[in-house]
């Protein structure tokens, strides 16, 4: 099968959706199937043949977050050349709805559209309000003719903007990287208790009620260190000043890390904390931390209890309070044999989501999608164009 995969996302700043969507395109080129991601990008993408750049990316700060996307409405001419070379049995638009590129292919596309919905409600009025998108949208949603979500809370998003039955199937992790035989950093090896920190430095993120949590667990724990990955210029500095204004110490900023590395991290760690506010539609850094045996304090929010269970795989705590987060920690830190526990427990919930099984699901979809539409030819009147749902 010839296979498009499509995210609206920047290729050159890998996030979840475009991890989501190099993951599977791994996975279904080693089960046979020829698969070439569709994206829009900064920069130029090196040593990645697989690739097909539609559009240039740029940044947009939206609510607490950034957003890579082209804004472009000059992409038919390149997506009809594309589409006229590669003759597609099938598109796999991730995020759909978002401009430019899914949402003009909603247009052009001359194969089956399967949508995978990631988000849930982070940024509504950009997702799904942008002008061009929102008109556009309810004229060409009914071309999705195979809808996925990540999670119940994604697909009870999307269903408020693209009606219709949904196929769960969740985001996958790779164990052949995170695995609970991964050497730990040596460096951090010295008698300290770690805590772990990973994801994008923004305010949804919640590293700010982490910090402050982290002050009162060092009064109990005066060994603890906390160490910091993700990406971010801006609130980096923001949150180095705060570290260094209230004289926090034992604070590691470490910015991003390889694939390689991020594993070791993990297992490195003696606790690993996601203190996210919202707009979590899933919780794959929580996985991350499972595969490799980490107990986990999170906040409790929709996605995140898509996949941790309190008191089993780690703790979760009400979001944007820095005491129940430090008291959960703290808990954690002090107990060995509770962690110990949750990370055995994690190891055994994370081979659920093994990015083979997720995979397999995801093609026995598309066989699935392939068997019972018919495709739409884009030529046709989108006004009176139906197809059921």
């Amino acid at each position: 099968m010839k296979i498009a995969l499509v995210s609206p996302y920047d290729f050159a700043y890998p996030g979840g959706v475009v991890n989501h969507v190099v993951a599977l395109e791994k996975h279904l080129t080693k089960m046979g199937h020829e698969v070439k991601i569709i994206a829009p990008t900064s920069k130029p993408i090196e040593d990645y043949d697989n690739f097909i750049r539609i559009g240039k990316a740029r940044p947009f700060p939206v609510k607490g977050t950034t957003l890579r996307v082209s804004t472009s409405l000059r992409l038919s001419s390149r997506i009809n050349k594309v589409l006229e070379k590669e003759k597609f049995d099938i598109f796999h638009l991730h995020e759909p709805c978002m401009p430019m590129v899914c949402s003009t292919l909603l247009k052009f596309a001359d194969a089956p559209i399967v949508g995978t919905f990631h988000a849930s409600g982070v940024i509504p009025n950009y997702y799904f309000g942008w002008p061009v998108t929102t008109y556009k949208l309810k004229r060409r949603r009914h071309r999705i003719v195979g809808k996925i979500a990540v999670s119940k809370p994604a697909m009870e998003y999307a269903k408020k903007y693209v009606p219709g039955d949904y196929r769960i199937i969740p985001n996958g992790i790779d164990l052949d990287y995170f695995h609970p035989d991964v050497k730990p950093m040596e460096e951090y090896l010295d008698g300290k208790l770690n805590i772990l920190f990973v994801g994008r430095l923004e305010k949804r993120k919640g590293l700010k009620y982490l910090i402050d949590a982290y002050k009162i667990v060092k009064k109990k724990h005066p060994n603890a260190r906390l160490i910091v990955i993700g990406p971010g210029i801006r609130f980096r500095r923001k949150y180095e000043n705060k570290v260094r204004r209230e004289n926090i110490e034992d604070v590691v900023f470490l910015g991003k890390v390889s694939l390689e590395d991020l594993p070791r991290y993990y297992k490195t760690a003696d606790v690993y904390c996601s203190p996210a506010v919202s707009g979590e539609s899933f919780g794959i850094v929580l996985l991350e931390a499972m595969a490799v045996g980490t107990a986990i304090v999170a906040t409790d929010i929709s996605g995140y209890r898509t996949v941790l269970t309190n008191g089993k795989e780690g703790l979760l705590v009400r979001p944007r309070k820095s005491k129940p987060l430090a008291d959960a920690i703290s808990r954690i830190l002090s107990d060995k044999e509770l962690r110990l526990g949750m990370g055995a427990s994690g190891i055994i919930t994370s081979k659920q989501y093994d990015w083979n099984k997720v995979a397999r699901r995801v093609y026995d979809y598309y066989l699935e999608v392939l068997g019972k539409k018919n495709v739409i030819n884009p030529a046709d009147d989108e006004e009176k164009s139906e197809v059921l749902v």
